[in-house]
């Protein structure tokens, strides 16, 4: 049944309130970029801006170690999420087909791991680190940011593995795959929406990480982009416009990630794939 006309009316204009306001940082942020340091300190502030400059994107990509920062986080970033993604999906197949002793409090324990507040984490890890001889290292922040984006990972996967019937691989078995050939052929490519969704919140947290690879990095070369993003306040003055500027450069592999995979955001659908 359709919903009353008003009715409708006010969800739409509702939807697009909410839409507005959430959007609107975004749109702060690119435009604030593209003033002029005089423009950002006026008290005078158009909404639509009259004239551009693109200044502030030539002051943050001139910076010191850009390259090497954009890299560095790519490095860490791409690496975290394939091998959570690599150990997230062995672990949640075995946890959704299979029935063994201790399978409730396994995944009670992986749900409870996310709750672990980050701060509490930045002494036991620091000391492994150490201790393993990996601080100041890139290897040291991909294997936190493994370990960190690996519960939620493994939770998201075995949520959508328990939606994949376990009839097709059966079905696929009863033509003369083996098991493996059945999850390869069959499971897998269902499953691919999944991962890509995974892979989405996964490159987001890992990305956007910045306490870790400020504590375990002393080197400027070792830094990722969340920590040269904070260089642009200083003691003495915020270069409000860089910040701006950097944010938007800063947010792009991100958004160029999201866009790649946005395809595969949606769940593909398995009812009636069973034989008759």
């Amino acid at each position: 049944m359709r919903k009353p006309l008003p009715q409708r009316i006010a969800l739409s204009v509702v939807g697009v309130v909410l839409a507005l306001l959430i959007f609107f940082p975004t749109y702060w942020m690119f435009v604030t970029s593209l003033r002029t340091p005089g423009q950002i300190l006026s008290p005078k502030y158009d909404l639509i801006p009259t004239s551009f400059s693109f200044g502030n994107f030539a002051t943050a990509l001139a910076r010191d170690n850009f390259p090497t920062y954009l890299l560095n986080s790519l490095i860490v970033t791409v690496g975290a999420v394939l091998c959570a993604l690599v150990a997230g999906t062995l672990a949640a197949i075995p946890l959704s087909r299979l029935r063994f002793t201790g399978r409730r409090g396994f995944l009670l324990l992986v749900m409870v791991s996310q709750l672990a507040p980050t701060s509490a984490l930045f002494l036991p890890l620091f000391l492994l680190m150490r201790d393993a001889g990996l601080l100041n290292t890139l290897p040291s922040l991909l294997l936190v940011y493994f370990a960190t984006t690996l519960p939620f990972t493994v939770w998201m996967l075995y949520g959508f593995v328990n939606g994949i019937p376990y009839e097709l691989e059966e079905a696929a078995m009863i033509d003369g795959c083996s098991q493996t050939g059945a999850f390869r052929r069959v499971t897998l490519p269902l499953l691919a929406p999944g991962l890509v969704t995974t892979s989405v919140f996964s490159f987001i947290t890992a990305w956007n990480e910045y306490l870790f690879a400020l504590v375990f990095m002393t080197e400027k070369s070792k830094e990722t982009l969340p920590v040269w993003l904070a260089s642009f306040r200083t003691a003495f003055a915020t270069d409000w416009g860089g910040v701006m500027a950097a944010s938007v450069v800063y947010a792009l592999p991100a958004l160029m990630f999201f866009l790649l995979v946005q395809r595969k955001l949606v769940s593909g659908v398995v009812a009636g794939a069973v034989k008759g």
